[in-house]
């Protein structure tokens, strides 16, 4: 942190005190560049947001790498700068109407406010280059190589920034705006040039960005200036109060009512948001309705969970066809009972593995329910453990613990299983036997489980196909085949209930075509609807959606692209807390939270390791939620 906390620099809080005199510094300077001595700043596991005065920043791990540390600077830094340059009312009356337009908009206000304070500290320039590159890192844009998987929003603030403060982007951002910066350059690179006399005036910088908007064949995105955003997706109500303070007295009155209400409003409308997606109703900020005010994070979609943006061009061209079935009405009894016994029978060693894998995961999981220990107290027991510093430097203070329950949140976890023909054999039989096992053991645990699995009902289009044939084929018809999404056990249903479903796995002629996207978003509507507050979707695939029949008469890419914006939805913008195994498969490239492995033998320790580590973030040692993702390539 720069200006007021430059002695902080170089600093590496490690625990106890050391951390709670970081967390004080980083605290006193926010208040002090942001002018508003009462703000509120919590660290916490969740993601960051600011909301009013009201900041949340993440915690620190027991053992912070100084990037970690610049990385929280750089987010209060942000936080802080936008509090005290940043007016929500002049953003929302210029603010466009279009989607597209509306999220330059917003990233570039943030460049402005970030600029400010590069340009008047240097410090606040270093800690916001840190958490920039750590921002385009966790986006998995350092390596993009399309303009279609590169947000142009990010581009052009990047592109501003350059301009405002003389400093490059980030390495991480690099490439992303390498692939827009032509095209920036020759419909707007003379607005751009002209905002840096205009960065203090937000008014003046916002209509410039507005000309830079039309000049980017944006113009019919624009609306009226005089407008009012009242639309759900505004990111600057929660800071309604920001207002200036260089008025009367009777100036700043009529400000703070204004405050007072908007605040209220957006309390409001974070309350309703978050008991229709079954969300934590008490959290003191939404992060969904923050998402321009959370500067380490990309910007995130305004849609609902169940819909994709309206400007996306994934078709489905009938859904007459498509199944949800239970995996018992696929086969009759006797026939499930020998798949079982057949599965059972396959993997007799497997079995033993992944039972001591998941019985460590059990340990884990029942030791986090029951107790934990808070550390560098001034009062409670005394610490044996770190006596050994008194011994070294008698100056030192005795340092006390106390013991204290812990509190182990409502759970349920989605199995998502590819069922596509490429996982016949091996990779097939594993899958099913570690979610048995894993679903037996969470049960123990009180964690509900629900295992799914996805497939086609036929090779190459099935009645889908026919029916587009006899319609006289028409063109870019999208998805054209019969979906088969299979309910192999239910959140609510016992483990032993379903336990023979699973054997459904070994029928021959199952196995057919796989289409990723919308098998993740039907699980994903699922899991929304469940009444648990934390929910967990982990989908296990070997490879990239394919079906021939859409292929042959889609673009090439038709569904990955579509993967990868359901991808991006539920990470970005969904409680739902998404991680991927791949198979033989690189799935890193799509997913933030992933592991790749090489044969499917590694699958049971992959699986027990993502979620004991997932699970690990309700305790008080384990990294942030939103962390460093889980990258493995095999």
């Amino acid at each position: 942190m720069a200006g007021p906390g430059d002695n902080q620099r170089g600093g590496k809080p490690k625990s106890g005190g050391e951390g709670e005199a970081f967390k004080r510094a980083v605290t006193v300077c926010m208040r002090a560049i942001s002018g508003d001595h009462d703000m509120e700043i919590s660290f916490a596991k969740d993601k960051p947001a600011l909301a009013g005065h009201r900041a949340r920043l993440p915690e620190l791990p027991k053992r912070p790498t100084k990037a970690d540390i610049a990385i929280t600077r750089g987010l209060g830094d942000s936080m802080a700068l936008r509090r005290a340059c940043h007016d929500s009312a002049v953003h929302n009356r210029l603010a466009p109407e279009g989607k597209q337009a509306r999220a330059i908009f917003d990233a570039v206000e943030q460049a402005r406010v970030e600029a400010i304070g590069s340009r008047a500290m240097t410090g606040v320039a270093d800690n916001i280059a840190s958490m920039l590159e750590d921002k385009f890192q966790k986006a998995n844009l350092a390596g993009v190589t399309e303009q279609a998987d590169a947000p142009l929003e990010e581009a052009v603030a990047l592109m501003v920034r350059e301009r405002l403060t003389g400093r490059a982007a980030p390495k991480s951002g690099e490439k992303l705006v390498g692939l827009w910066r032509d095209w920036i350059e020759d419909k707007a690179g003379e607005d751009i040039d002209g905002l840096a006399g205009k960065l203090d005036d937000q008014n003046a910088f916002a209509r410039v960005v507005r000309d830079m908007l039309a000049s980017m064949d944006m113009a019919e995105e624009l609306g009226d200036e005089d407008q009012s955003d009242d639309s759900d997706d505004s990111d600057d109500q929660p800071e309604g109060e920001d207002q200036s303070e260089e008025g009367g007295e009777e100036d700043k009155g009529a400000d703070q009512s204004e405050s007072e209400e908007s605040d209220q409003s957006s309390e409001d409308q974070e309350a309703g948001e978050s008991e229709a997606s079954d969300a934590d109703a008490e959290d003191v900020v939404d992060e969904e309705d923050v998402d321009a005010e959370t500067p380490g994070e990309a910007k995130r979609p305004d849609f609902p969970y169940s819909n994709l943006p309206p400007d996306f061009d994934y078709k489905i061209f009938t859904t007459a066809f498509d199944e949800m079935i239970g995996a018992e009405e696929l086969c009759d009894e006797e026939e499930l009972d020998r798949l079982r016994a057949f599965l059972d029978k396959q993997l007799t060693n497997l079995q033993g593995v992944v039972g001591r894998l998941a019985n460590r995961l059990q340990r884990r999981l029942m030791a986090q329910q029951n107790r934990s220990w808070d550390f560098d107290l001034e009062e409670g027991y005394l610490d044996p453990a770190r006596l050994v510093r008194v011994v070294i430097d008698p100056m030192q203070p005795l340092s006390f613990k106390q013991e204290r329950d812990t509190k182990f949140r409502d759970t349920v976890v989605t199995l998502l299983l590819d069922n596509s023909g490429s996982m016949r054999g091996r990779p097939i039989t594993v899958a099913a036997t570690c979610a048995d096992i894993l679903a037996r053991t969470l049960e123990r645990c009180g964690v509900s489980v629900e295992i799914l699995g996805f497939t086609t009902r036929a090779w190459k289009g099935g009645q889908a196909r026919e029916k587009w044939l006899k319609d006289g084929k028409p063109p870019n018809p999208g998805r054209l085949n019969d979906l088969r999404h299979i309910i192999y056990k239910s959140a609510d249903a016992p483990w032993r209930r379903a336990r023979r479903n699973l054997g459904l796995m070994m029928r021959e002629g199952l196995l057919k075509e796989n289409i990723d996207g919308e098998a993740l978003l039907w699980a994903h509507q699922r899991l929304i609807a469940r009444r648990e507050q934390r929910k967990i979707l982990m989908m296990i695939s070997d490879g990239a959606p394919v079906d021939d029949s859409t292929l042959s008469v889609n673009p090439g890419n038709y569904l990955e692209r579509h993967l990868r914006a359901v991808i991006d939805l539920i990470e970005t913008r969904s409680p739902v807390e998404l991680i991927a195994i791949g198979i033989g498969h690189d799935v890193t490239r799509y997913y933030r939270k992933a592991v790749t492995i090489v044969d499917a033998e590694e699958l049971a320790g992959a699986m027990t390791e993502q979620l004991a580590s997932l699970f690990a973030d309700e305790g008080a040692e384990a990294p942030r939620r939103g962390g460093v993702p889980m990258r493995r390539a095999g």
